[in-house]
């Protein structure tokens, strides 16, 4: 029998874990955190975080208040507060979280929302009740990778104009 005061047994701090042989399709709802370490295939909603470990492979849509991503997710991830993209993570879906942290070597495919009007749409009926503020999003990554999307945004941009300039060149030389 287990012992209450034990903390592995209190509510909010009780993990379920899904095991590395385990294959699920369906729907799982949690009401703590929930640790995905195998296959599943269906709906993922937890109460609290959700972890999809290295080695996992979801095709599915993740709900959570904190949705931390290591292995492989097919569908959409959202969360009332944060993603995070860890290194392993592989993700081809859309993500809508209120911060979004993403590590280097990680991958993502699919459309972003992120700030604290996204975080609020997460989980249904109570999104519409929340006040409405405007934040600016909270999305952190390495300097490296800031500055490396600065400079191919840069170089794009300078793409652009160069090919304008070509453009108004050509036009301007065709009506002579």
């Amino acid at each position: 029998m287990p012992n209450p005061q034990n903390s592995q047994y209190t509510g909010h701090q009780t993990t379920t874990v899904i095991g590395p042989d385990t294959h699920i399709k369906g729907e799982m709802v949690f009401d703590s955190t929930a640790r995905i370490l195998g296959t599943f295939e269906g709906r993922i909603v937890a109460k609290g975080e959700v972890q999809i470990g290295e080695g996992a492979a979801c095709k599915a849509a993740v709900e959570g208040t904190t949705v931390v991503v290591d292995g492989t997710v097919e569908g959409d991830v959202q969360a009332r507060e944060r993603v995070q993209l860890n290194s392993k993570a592989r993700i081809i879906g859309d993500i809508t979280a209120t911060t979004l942290v993403v590590a280097e070597g990680a991958s993502f495919h699919g459309n972003c929302r992120v700030g604290a009007e996204a975080g609020r749409s997460v989980g249904g009926a109570n999104a519409a009740q929340r006040p409405a503020t405007r934040t600016a999003p909270q999305v952190q990554a390495g300097g490296e990778q800031i500055e490396a999307t600065l400079a191919g945004l840069e170089a794009r941009l300078n793409g652009m104009n160069n090919r304008r300039e070509a453009y108004n060149g050509t036009e301007a030389g065709a009506q002579h």
